[in-house]
């Protein structure tokens, strides 16, 4: 299976106002799903492209899944969301759909066509968590507390639906301890997935401003995964990890700059944990 990173014309809380203006301290807008499809292009066309992108190393019978990665997806009118869903859904080559969003945007009437579709078609939501502490998440303008994650698990779970934990590492004010009680909780509310990444630091982002003051030391290479692993002693084996990092858009990555190989991260992965 591979996924097929698409879009929708949709934005976030933390943009438009309703939370904040200026995004979350560590993204740029510009670096949010900055491998997906464009929006300018209707869901079919999206998808289609995003298969010829990987069609000379697949075969012929590999199945997609339809990846809505960029922004908040569920922040847009349910119509919209239902025949995007829908488009998705009914294209030959999608296996199932993944859906990228936040807590506090899955409202009774997302939840519910979320639901509709989940009834045909496997769906998972995956939530941008990133840290337990509400301290923390307020210092990068999350928007929302982790209890309204724990309800946001509760309530799609009550429709069979599977969740995807994002968490970064590397967040300022956070010590290894902090990271594992996240893992921790997470675990403990019934996650069915996690997704990590180390916390890269991007141009034109308030954390990069912060990093060029000298304010956040973003973490190496080895040190990262000396908590990738530590973070994986507190994770039951059924449950999957779905990235075990992440990288950001080259021309505008600041720090740090190892992720930006990423066969020398591959090669280290494939090493540390043969």
């Amino acid at each position: 299976m591979y996924k097929a990173s698409i879009s929708l014309a949709t934005t976030c809380p933390n943009r438009d106002g309703t939370c904040g203006y200026e995004g979350c301290a560590f993204c740029s807008g510009e670096g949010s799903g900055e491998f997906a499809t464009k929006q300018d292009q209707d869901i079919l066309s999206q998808i289609d492209n995003a298969i010829e992108k990987v069609s000379s190393k697949i075969d012929d019978n590999t199945g997609f899944i339809a990846y809505f990665q960029s922004f908040t997806t569920t922040y847009v009118s349910p119509m919209v969301l239902r025949l995007a869903l829908k488009d998705a859904m009914n294209h030959p080559r999608i296996e199932s759909i993944a859906i990228a969003t936040r807590p506090d945007c899955l409202d009774e009437e997302v939840m519910a066509i979320i639901s509709e579709i989940n009834k045909q078609i496997p769906v998972s939501v995956e939530l941008g968590l990133q840290t337990i502490s509400d301290e923390v998440a307020a210092d990068f303008g999350r928007g929302y507390k982790t209890s309204v994650y724990d309800e946001a698990v509760r309530l799609l779970h009550g429709e069979g639906i599977e969740v995807v934990t994002h968490v970064i590492f590397g967040l300022p004010g956070e010590t290894v301890d902090d990271m594992m009680a996240t893992i921790k909780h997470c675990v403990e509310v019934g996650t069915d997935g996690f997704k990590f990444t180390c916390l890269y630091l991007l141009e034109g982002t308030r954390y990069g401003q912060r990093w060029k003051q000298g304010d956040i030391v973003p973490l190496e290479m080895e040190e990262y995964f000396d908590i990738v692993e530590k973070a994986l002693e507190f994770i039951p084996f059924e449950i999957p990890i779905l990235r075990v990092t992440g990288d950001g858009p080259k021309k505008i990555l600041l720090a740090p700059m190892w992720t930006a190989n990423k066969r020398q991260v591959v090669n280290y992965i494939n090493r540390r944990f043969a």
